[in-house]
């Protein structure tokens, strides 16, 4: 695909409903950071999104850099990385296919196919692995690591205010915080979660979440090592080998945007 001679964008692409404004800068600009993410992604006062996600170009190759809605740093989203590889391939700075991202949790291989327009795409993200941090119950919760921190518990049902009050309590002693996923487990190759994300709150889907989820319930004897994780905006794929796991789903460019002076 040929690129433009500036390819600079700031575009809105989501990934299951996980929505995340997507911004590459050509040439020595100053690196964004949380005060952008809160303006940018505040869904009154801003353009709205769950995060904002920087791709930077260097010797290494793509890097990801990513903020939540409040400003605070994540490390690893497998969402927003399916929809920056999706939005850099679009542009011309990476090809289409199977490259390594720098990610703050550490590389991520992902490899990503667009569609004909070039504003849908489907991919798959190694996640790495995934680490039970205790050996609790889904009654109770299990805390888990796959780069960044998620405690599984079961969905008591109720409302998504019900569940944000729930999640308090059950990050409240973690230092680092964690994002909650709720579970009900369909059958041995489907579950469905909702999931209260630190410092962005409750979301249409989480990657990350979806692998912690699968992952859990994998080695609670509860489902198989492949199975099709329900998230509110959308249904996300995740396959176990051993303690690694693999994420797919798509990736939609919702819109380019120019910001205005007073963003």
């Amino acid at each position: 695909m040929h690129a433009p001679t500036d390819r600079s964008f700031l575009e809105k692409w989501h990934g299951a409903g996980n929505d995340f404004l997507v911004c590459f800068r050509d040439g020595d600009h100053p690196a964004l950071g949380g005060a952008h993410a809160r303006r940018w992604c505040d869904r009154h006062t801003g353009v709205g999104a769950d995060g904002l996600v920087e791709a930077r170009l260097g010797a290494g190759g793509l890097e990801m850099v990513l903020h939540n809605a409040d400003g605070s740093r994540a490390e690893l989203s497998g969402n927003g990385l399916r929809c920056l590889v999706a939005a850099a391939a679009a542009h011309g700075l990476v090809p289409e296919g199977a490259l390594d991202v720098a990610t703050g949790a550490g590389p991520r291989h992902v490899t990503i196919a667009l569609e004909p327009g070039a504003e849908r795409a489907w991919g798959s993200v190694d996640m790495g692995e995934v680490t039970l941090v205790d050996a609790g119950d889904l009654a109770t919760g299990v805390r888990a690591s796959i780069g960044n921190p998620h405690v599984v518990i079961t969905d008591p049902g109720g409302t998504d205010d019900a569940l944000i009050a729930l999640a308090a309590p059950l990050v409240a002693g973690l230092e680092e915080g964690a994002n909650v996923e709720f579970v009900t487990v369909v059958s041995a190759d489907r579950a469905a979660i909702r999931v209260v994300e630190r410092g962005v709150g409750l979301t249409l889907a989480c990657g990350t979440g979806s692998c912690a989820t699968a992952a859990v319930l994998h080695r609670l004897g509860l489902v198989g090592p492949r199975v099709t994780v329900a998230n509110p905006g959308g249904d996300l794929d995740v396959t176990l080998e051993a303690t690694r796991a693999t994420l797919a789903g798509p990736a939609v460019k919702v819109a380019s945007i120019a910001l205005s002076g007073q963003l």
